[in-house]
């Protein structure tokens, strides 16, 4: 018993340490002066790069992929790089707070998607501490909607690219059945980098000329959002589903508004350290008294295998 509580809490503190790496994210894109579509790609390729020593282990798993596993890994890519592009063009159109609220309804999407996708069981207290955190996001960005103009397409964006990165998610808790973390990982961010080379190549974005101070921001990006942060919330689809993996969101913006006081120097008015406290205690709700293992797919769930007897694990 006690080393599987002590299990429990090396994944919870896993958990954390993903959030607190996905917030890094704002802070180094905000240091960048490179096109956020060029900081997206060379952020995947460069990931890809520092997988690629590890690669061996799993040279069989990779090439042994069927036609459903190859095309559910490139619809999660696409996804993946969908909501980069339009979560950060939103950026442009919109306020951050309004941008950042939009993005709250991840969980709520990918929990409505379980429960028809995978027939999720959920629990009162599970739509409790959604319901807190949420509300904790309402709160940051109460004083900064903007809902007219150029700033309404920004939302539109947003909410586009909140429903890539949930389909993304719920993709990826499907095919990690199956399929090793690191496998699934190198595959999703090698298509989601490629889209975004057709992309920048399509818009006559530059590929190269960048200063080192650029590159290291890039390998920076590489590193600590995404293979500290996005690698390892794929990994823990195996030991958490994807609603409670997709709570993490709502904890980036109370973690970046930190690191942006500390590091950047931005103000962080007792409003939004006050909106971060319920933020955090409406994901720990839902974490201390929700469903958050993964639940056994019934046969005839809508994304089941077909011809599958025996339930897969979520």
């Amino acid at each position: 018993m006690t080393s599987i509580n002590r299990a429990g809490k090396s994944i919870y503190l896993l958990f954390f340490v993903g959030i607190i790496a996905i917030s890094f994210s704002s802070i180094f894109v905000r240091w960048s002066d490179a096109d956020v579509a060029v900081i997206a790609m060379y952020r995947l390729f460069l990931t890809n790069l520092v997988m690629l020593p590890f690669i061996w282990p799993h040279r069989h798993e990779m090439m042994r992929l069927d036609f459903r596993q190859w095309a559910l890994l490139l619809a999660s890519g696409v996804m993946l790089a969908l909501h980069f592009l339009l979560w950060m063009g939103s950026l442009r159109l919109t306020s951050v707070a309004s941008s950042t609220v939009i993005l709250a309804l991840e969980p709520i999407l990918i929990l409505a998607g379980s429960v028809w996708l995978f027939k999720a069981k959920i629990n009162r207290m599970m739509l409790i501490g959604m319901g807190i955190a949420l509300f904790g996001s309402i709160i940051i960005g109460a004083g900064d909607f903007q809902v007219a103009g150029t700033a309404l397409k920004g939302d539109i964006l947003s909410l586009l690219g909140t429903m890539a990165v949930a389909v993304h998610m719920l993709l990826g808790q499907f095919l990690r059945t199956g399929l090793s973390a690191f496998s699934y990982n190198f595959w999703v961010f090698l298509v989601a980098a490629c889209t975004f080379a057709v992309y920048n190549l399509f818009m006559g974005h530059a590929f190269g000329g960048y200063a080192a101070s650029e590159w290291g921001i890039f390998l920076l990006l590489a590193i600590v959002p995404t293979i500290f942060g996005h690698y390892l919330f794929n990994w823990l689809l195996q030991y958490m589903n994807a609603t409670t993996v997709s709570m993490g969101v709502l904890g980036e913006p109370v973690f970046s508004s930190l690191l942006a006081w500390m590091l950047l120097g931005e103000s962080l008015s007792t409003l939004q350290m006050s909106a971060g406290v319920v933020i955090l205690f409406g994901v720990w709700i839902f974490i201390r008294y929700g469903k958050t293992k993964p639940q056994p797919v019934p046969a005839d769930a809508p994304i089941a295998a077909p011809g599958s007897v025996e339930p897969k694990t979520v």
